[in-house]
């Protein structure tokens, strides 16, 4: 039988070249596409409950659908298929939209105006476990990685429960939800995020995330 790849893509020219990139790539490989988040979530619910799940290897995910957004997908196959490589294919390149696509389990990031030359060459790198990037995006990682701050940040000490939130953060987690977690209130939670901000300096989610990157929590 034929491995899987999950396509959710609401834009008919856009579907269509990535799988013919799909095809290129991977020819022994079946395309399920759609375009809204209920239908992949459907497909997902059918295919959890038969003998194929484990043929399910690869899914191209938009981030701007019809009916949510491609972050929330990308989490429940983090959840429910975590032998799945999510690939983001999406327009936005600015560092939140991906900070928040890696949190949430992305393992690739690629970009819509790259041509199906491209896009091909940037999906054969899963042959080698290699992260599907687009060129720019790479870039902009090396670039936030190198930069004065991010190290000196390195050596700044958090508390345990500081620790415990940036990386609760950096998971996708709203300041509610990370206190649910730790069992603690939501102003509390608020507070710690402050202090982490304050110390690190920052003052953006896709900041905190490259910090938890950096610190080793995601």
């Amino acid at each position: 039988m034929k491995n899987l790849c999950l396509l959710v893509e609401d834009q008919p020219k856009t579907q269509e070249f990535l799988i013919k990139a799909m095809n290129q790539v991977f020819p022994e490989t079946q395309v399920f596409a759609c375009a809204y988040l209920k239908d992949a979530q459907a497909w997902l619910n059918q295919l959890a409950n038969s003998d194929r799940k484990d043929l399910f290897k690869v899914a191209l995910i938009d981030l701007g659908l019809p009916d949510g957004s491609g972050i929330q997908l990308v989490k429940k196959l983090r959840e429910q298929f975590p032998q799945v490589l999510s690939v983001v294919v999406t327009i936005y390149h600015d560092d939140a939209h991906l900070f928040d696509a890696l949190s949430a389990g992305a393992s690739g990031y690629i970009l819509k105006d790259e041509n199906v030359e491209m896009v091909a060459e940037i999906l054969k790198r899963i042959q080698y476990g290699e992260p599907p990037l687009s060129p720019s995006i790479a870039h902009r990682l090396i670039s936030h990685f190198r930069t004065p701050e991010a190290a000196k940040n390195k050596d700044v000490d958090l508390t345990a429960r500081e620790t415990e939130t940036l990386a609760l953060l950096a998971k996708g987690f709203t300041v509610a939800e990370a206190a649910g977690k730790m069992g603690l209130s939501a102003q509390t939670v608020a507070g710690y995020v402050k202090i982490i901000y304050q110390k690190l300096h920052i003052s953006s989610r896709a900041e905190a995330t490259r910090e938890a990157i950096l610190r080793g929590l995601a």
